[in-house]
């Protein structure tokens, strides 16, 4: 480990129910409290994203960057800067008390002057990494490739028009893909960032799509050859950069997958901010993902609905976090995958230890949002609930629907014979709501 500190003055951030009002302390997330009969560290799984913590230092499209790291400052070269911002990395994954970190290889290591250079400074970072994670103990979430920041992706990478740079965005992936499986990491992420299109004027819809299931049935195959046994994962965003992807939200990745026969091979990546960007609820996409067995890891963020892009906001929304925590408790947990926190500070929070405060804000949501889970969960009311409300679907003309053994012919002679009258029934949305609101 390094011998410089990067954040003097911050020790490892404890649990202290009530620590003082400027102090750093986690008020629920306590790692070793059995909770359902896990620790809250085994339910959660939380992971720091390295590209806004330590890659992006204030910059957006109206403004330069606003905070200078000590990483940065100390020197102009590329590959030391990169080993210091590991380092820095690293100390802060330790004090903060996270068991697992995410990472695009553009983020750990630099572009260098040709595509060859770039992969030879991602091999080299990995090796930095390794020791690393080998001397504080923290793991890999998961690892990606970043297949949209160079010039040559700006058409898109699977989806490019030029199959050279297909054969670039391949390279990328299968070195990143290596690099994951090499150091450990648990799942490997896939996120369109610029497939899709801004015009269909120029634009060969059917060709595109076409391009990306193939590249996706050539991760799934390198996956094997290399024997990774992780979880691949897609992170669905309906837009931005391009006006549409095809990643639109879990429901189209869903068909996607079922279309090109790729179900087997990947389950998805949600990311709260962009299910709002969507027209969604972050709980609508978990619910969606478990009900059909896709759910795989989670980005934890938020967006600000004043605002319709992706800010990326540290998660706050306690009753958001109970609900979502309640989906994943009730079926059984979220495997390999975690909560990773893709979010950044705002351009103002300047202070190194403003990256402490976001962090420790957004675990404390979530861990807290996992007792009140626990707590709706052991009572029962919502299950019997929703028990009652489908009751009549255990009936026999419910079971004989099911089954198969009912035609509409048969219903409708049914309907007619019995002269069935159905009463509407309460959904009783409001009294929920209250129940809801009570355990908050």
């Amino acid at each position: 480990m390094s011998t410089v500190e990067y954040f003097p003055g911050i020790g490892r951030v404890p649990y202290a129910s009530q620590p003082a009002a400027e102090g750093l302390g986690f008020r629920f997330y306590d790692p070793d409290r059995v909770v359902a009969g896990r620790t809250m560290r085994e339910h959660l799984r939380f992971a720091v994203c390295w590209w806004h913590s330590f890659s992006w230092h204030g910059s957006d499209v109206f403004g330069a960057p606003t905070r200078q790291p000590a990483w940065v400052a100390a020197s102009d070269n590329p590959l030391q800067r990169a080993e210091r911002q590991a380092a820095a990395a690293f100390e802060f994954f330790t004090k903060l008390g996270v068991d697992y970190f995410t990472f695009h290889d553009r983020d750990v290591a630099p572009e260098g002057a040709d595509f060859t250079a770039s992969q030879d400074n991602f091999r080299r970072l990995v090796d930095s990494l390794e020791g690393h994670m080998a001397s504080s103990g923290v793991k890999l979430l998961w690892g990606t490739a970043n297949l949209f920041g160079h010039p040559r992706y700006a058409a898109g990478a699977a989806t490019s028009p030029d199959p050279e740079v297909f054969a670039c965005a391949a390279a990328q992936v299968a070195d990143a893909l290596e690099a994951t499986h090499r150091l450990g990491g648990a799942n490997y992420v896939l996120w369109g960032g610029r497939e899709g299109y801004d015009s269909l004027l120029n634009t060969d819809l059917k060709r595109e799509r076409l391009q990306f299931a193939r590249f996706l049935a050539m991760v799934a195959d390198h996956k094997e050859r290399i024997g990774f046994k992780g979880t691949l994962l897609i992170e669905p965003k309906p837009f931005e950069p391009t006006k549409h992807q095809y990643d639109f939200d879990t429901a189209a990745v869903h068909g996607f997958l079922l279309q090109f026969g790729l179900a087997e091979h990947f389950k998805v990546n949600i990311e709260a901010n962009h299910a709002t960007l969507a027209g969604h609820s972050f709980v609508h996409e978990i619910a969606y993902a478990i009900a059909n067995d896709l759910l795989g890891s989670i980005d934890a963020n938020r967006g600000d609905p004043q605002l319709g892009w992706d800010t990326d906001q540290f998660p706050n929304d306690v009753a958001d976090a109970a609900h979502v925590m309640l989906l994943i408790l009730q079926a059984g947990g979220l495997g390999s995958g975690g909560f990773n926190f893709d979010a950044k500070l705002r351009r103002t929070s300047v202070d190194p230890a403003d990256l402490f405060h976001a962090h420790v804000g957004g675990m404390d949501t979530i861990a807290r949002g996992l007792l009140i889970a626990d707590r709706m969960r052991s009572d029962g009311r919502f299950n019997q609930l929703l028990e009652a409300r489908y009751a009549p679907w255990r009936s026999p003309l419910g079971s004989a629907i099911v089954e198969g053994r009912e035609s509409l012919g048969s219903l409708r002679e049914r309907a007619l014979r019995d002269r069935l009258n159905p009463e509407l029934r309460s959904g009783r949305q409001e009294y929920l709501e209250n129940l809801f609101a009570r355990y908050l």
